[in-house]
């Protein structure tokens, strides 16, 4: 299968980069670029691209604001978002606009050919390395850490899932902590997603940070 992509930075530099790092996927196809917002919410109405590979900071309508009207659209299309992740103070904000993960914009360029195909197969960029940071960066910031919330519907074995799976555990290894089956470890997440209305991975680390779950590292 062929995943269509839509390049969104406001450097133009940076989407050449990637279109040539994609012109030698096979099974990759660059069928769009823009370079605001604006354009982003545009093309990706026009072209329907299977991930949207998205900047935040851009003049204009920026990424956060273009990654909600694109999820909100209700279409196939998946935002990953491609950001500078250790001053970038709008990560939270872009997941929670709906957006099925992120990049850091210095990493290994085949490790993002690798989120790209992870995303349009439906999961989240979701790695373990990357869940610690992004809780831990979320605790540092006293106006981006939401005071506890309930769970209502949650059972406490589910609970104990949500809380593993914030820290990065697959299905089979929630199951190896839990002593449980893959299958009913699946069953557990399949139910997560629904009582939390979460879309991915990704949300479901964001409900157990905000849930009081997870205790950043240090």
């Amino acid at each position: 299968m062929t995943i269509r992509v839509l390049l969104v930075d406001d450097q133009p530099l940076v989407r050449a980069g990637l279109r040539v790092l994609m012109t030698d996927a096979p099974d990759l196809v660059v069928v769009g670029e823009a370079g605001t917002g604006a354009e982003a919410i545009r093309s990706a109405r026009e072209l329907t691209p299977d991930v949207v590979l998205m900047d935040l900071r851009m003049p204009g309508t920026d990424g956060i604001a273009a990654t909600r009207d694109i999820v909100a659209a209700g279409g196939p299309t998946r935002v990953l978002v491609l950001t500078t992740f250790d001053d970038d103070e709008h990560v939270h904000a872009a997941l929670r606009a709906g957006a099925s993960g992120f990049l850091v914009k210095d990493m290994a360029l085949e490790e993002i050919l690798g989120a790209v195909r992870v995303v349009a197969a439906g999961d989240a960029l979701i790695a373990p390395g990357v869940t610690r940071r992004l809780i831990a960066e979320f605790a540092r910031r006293p106006a981006a850490a939401p005071r506890p919330r309930d769970l209502p519907g949650v059972t406490d074995r589910e609970r104990e899932v949500l809380g593993l799976v914030a820290r990065g555990l697959s299905n089979a290894e929630i199951a190896a902590e839990l002593v449980i089956s893959p299958a009913t470890a699946k069953a557990h997440v399949a139910r997560l997603f629904t009582k939390l209305g979460a879309r991915d991975r990704v949300h479901l680390v964001i409900a157990a940070y905000e849930a009081g779950l997870v205790v950043p590292p240090g």
